[in-house]
């Protein structure tokens, strides 16, 4: 559970610019704060364990997610049917490569072919040790959200189209250990 460790004066501010008049001058409350802390802490978490790091129950964390999120202080992102909380301040093209990097399978993916500068599918495979199908299904998200392409020849190629923002995003934004926990879970009944 978050602890108060502190002021919480930055994230107290007035609103300024606020779209929605029933928000203008809106103070945020600790429960908010602490809230928004956690989010900007663990960029793309998701809601079962924004639960848990808060402690507040559903209703309440989700009656204090859609005020944040009304007010501008927070992003809601569903990805591949998966819902994570950003901070505002995140671009839009960066939530696409944090879902991504927060998945266990494609995130070593990505590893890899950053590594290699080119892989071959067979390649994929064997380093993986996942099955064909399971290595196709994650390229083909990688390819569609434009993080991976693939150059046809006598056997395709594949290869990071931005290198330096995705070594970027491997960097600014890691995974909590619980999302690693999940995503094993997550590697394990796609398998099945």
């Amino acid at each position: 559970m978050l602890k108060n460790t502190g002021s919480t004066s930055d994230s107290n501010k007035l609103l300024e610019k606020s779209t929605n008049n029933q928000y203008h001058n809106y103070r945020l409350s600790e429960s908010q704060s602490n809230i928004l802390k956690v989010i900007s802490q663990n960029p793309g978490i998701r809601y079962k364990e924004l639960a848990r790091q808060t402690g507040f129950a559903n209703g309440v964390l989700t009656y204090h997610l859609n005020i944040l999120e009304q007010i501008g202080y927070t992003n809601k992102f569903r990805h591949n049917n998966i819902t994570r909380y950003y901070p505002l301040n995140i671009p839009t093209h960066d939530l696409k490569i944090i879902s991504h990097l927060r998945v266990h399978s494609e995130k070593d993916m990505i590893l890899f072919i950053l590594e290699h500068d080119f892989c071959s599918f067979s390649e994929l495979v064997e380093y993986s040790k996942k099955a064909p199908s399971t290595i196709s299904w994650h390229l083909k998200r990688l390819c569609q959200d434009g993080i991976v392409a693939v150059h046809s020849g006598e056997y395709n190629l594949y290869r990071i189209i931005d290198r330096k923002l995705v070594n970027r995003m491997l960097h600014k934004y890691k995974a909590t250990a619980t999302d690693k926990i999940i995503n094993n879970f997550v590697d394990l009944a796609e398998e099945l």
